[in-house]
């Protein structure tokens, strides 16, 4: 599945489409230009248990990469999968 993102100067979101369909998303704001907060994941419960939400958080630590900006997971779940995956350390804020 494609995560996508949309953005304006201040938020955000990565978002998994299905059939037209958004069926996951993980909400993230700007805290100055060097860093991101996560806010909120959300996966349909249809969907849950197959890897979506990680995929989200994986395209939000690629996207803080590619920008060369930090991370503040304040959401439950990505600060969940902050502390399980060290490789994430490097941006986290």
């Amino acid at each position: 599945m494609e995560v996508k993102q949309t953005e304006n100067e201040k938020r955000g979101k990565f978002y998994i489409e299905l059939d037209g369909v958004e069926i996951a998303k993980m909400e993230y704001v700007y805290a100055g230009a060097d860093k991101y907060i996560i806010e909120h994941t959300e996966v349909n419960t249809a969907y849950e248990g197959k890897g979506i939400g990680k995929q989200l958080v994986s395209a939000g630590v690629d996207f803080a990469r590619t920008k060369q900006i930090k991370i503040m997971p304040l959401c439950p779940y990505a600060k969940a999968v902050f502390s399980k995956v060290d490789s994430y350390k490097d941006v986290l804020f």
